[in-house]
């Protein structure tokens, strides 16, 4: 089952280890990034960031077990490196997270094209469109590197980009 979704353009980091994990706890955490689980040294940096079971696994892994992870008893956060990759899971692909109605986005660095929301959080078209597609899903998209320092959900940050 999945007990927390998240966007973060570090993945798996502190803050993700030791506050989120607190306030939503879990049995592991599965990061789906195509770089990441290609790349062992990545794979392995972030699997030795916590004592919790991490998976770190491609986009068509994660489709693969999907089901799995549903039916499983354990706890799992769920994490993408940015809003595209989430959207894919959670609305191409129909990925529903048990109970979970809500997308929390943390980091997403200034890049150029993109706009500022907050504090180390900005999105470039692509991923506002994401959003827009998550929020008509019926998903809370939630912009927060911490719950006390969360900024607000899309609706408040939308026309920022024509929606």
């Amino acid at each position: 089952m999945i007990s927390f979704v998240r966007v973060d353009d570090r993945i798996i980091h502190g803050q993700i280890v030791t506050r989120w994990s607190k306030e939503y706890p879990c049995d592991g955490i599965i990061a789906v990034n195509d770089k990441a689980a290609t790349t062992p040294v990545l794979k392995q940096s972030f699997k030795a960031s916590t004592d919790k079971k991490v998976f770190v696994w491609t986009m068509e892994h994660f489709l693969e077990k999907a089901d799995d992870v549903l039916k499983s008893s354990k706890k799992y956060f769920l994490i993408t490196k940015n809003p595209v990759d989430m959207k894919k899971i959670l609305v191409d692909h129909g990925f529903v997270p048990s109970d979970v109605k809500q997308v929390v986005i943390g980091p997403c660095n200034d890049r150029p094209g993109a706009i500022k929301l907050g504090s180390n959080q900005s999105l470039i078209p692509e991923e506002a469109e994401a959003c827009e597609a998550m929020t008509n899903a019926g998903y809370d998209v939630y912009f927060a590197l911490l719950r006390e320092t969360a900024i607000g959900s899309w609706p408040k940050f939308r026309s920022k980009f024509g929606y």
